[in-house]
Formats: C-alpha cells, structure tokens, sequence
C-alpha cells in the first residue's frame, strides 16, 4: 500500500503566519518608539542637571557664572558656544549641546552678569515635544514646563525669564 501524502505547508497557512508575525512587529516598534522618546527626555535632564555642578566650578572660580572673571551676558535666545560666557565652557557647552541633539527640537539660554549672575536652560523634551520643556537654572530650579502647545523660540524664551533674572518661571 503506498501512501501518497505529500509534506509542506499550504498558502494559507503561510499567510496566517506572515500576518501574525506582522501584527506582533508592529506593536514591538510602537513600543520601542516610545521608549526612546522616554530615554531621550531622561538623556535631556541628565545633561541639562549637569550643567548646574560644572557652573558652580565656574562660580567657585571666578566669582560668578562666567568663563573670567569679566563674562559677557547671554540674552535669551537659541543656545550658542557664544565667547566670553557661560556657554563658552567646554564642558557647559557640550552639555547643552548633548540636551539640545536628544530633543531634536527648540533650545533657551540666557545668563546675566548683574551681581554675581544667574543663568537658566531650557530645552523642548522629545517624547511630548508638542507641550513639555525642560527648565534648569541657578537657583536650584529643574522643572518640567509645560508650553501652549505650539512651541516657538519666543514662548520658550518667556519660560526661563523672569524679571531680569534668569530663572525658570
């Protein structure tokens, strides 16, 4: 007696499979994006509370938030390396820069030279880019800030002013 089976698949079991295993990928991606908007935020606050201890070195040093003991003010603006302030150190500098690369959005710096000076950074977060900043400054301040829901450089600029100081409102 001969069997005549033959072995294999059959079209729809393989396109049952294929469907599946395309379902399960879809919410495996979703998943990881949102993730990585989370680690991203995490990156952006990490980099931005270290700026806090490198410009109280800056503070030790030279009596206020400078790169001398003469710094030139920063109004509040897009975030630059500019000369002669507080942004001009190596190591504040590629905090920011590090913030600002994570985010992928908009960036403030200011920093005054009134007295002893005080400085405020805020950078758009990723995962909720839309309504969230993230705010540091001299005072001790590391708040999350929520914006209007249609970020632009000037309502992010409002957030780290306050008066003529630079604080996180």
């Amino acid at each position: 007696m001969k069997n005549n089976l033959q072995k294999g698949f059959t079209l729809i079991e393989l396109l049952v499979v294929v469907a599946i295993i395309g379902i399960l990928a879809s919410v495996v991606l979703a998943s990881l994006n949102t993730a990585r908007a989370k680690g991203a935020d995490a990156a952006i606050k990490a980099n931005l509370a270290n700026i806090r201890a490198q410009a109280e070195l800056l503070y030790d040093q030279y009596g206020g938030y400078g790169v001398d003991a003469s710094p030139t003010a920063f109004s509040a603006g897009t975030c630059a390396e500019t000369a002669d302030t507080l942004f001009a150190n190596s190591t504040i500098w590629g905090q920011v820069s590090a913030a600002v690369s994570a985010s992928g959005g908009l960036s403030s710096c200011l920093s005054t030279v009134t007295g002893t000076g005080s400085w405020a950074v805020g950078v758009q977060l990723k995962a909720n880019s839309l309504t969230e900043a993230w705010c540091v400054d001299s005072y001790g301040a590391s708040t999350l800030e929520t914006l209007d829901g249609t970020p632009a450089q000037a309502e992010l600029n409002a957030l780290i002013t306050d008066g003529t100081y630079a604080k996180c409102d």
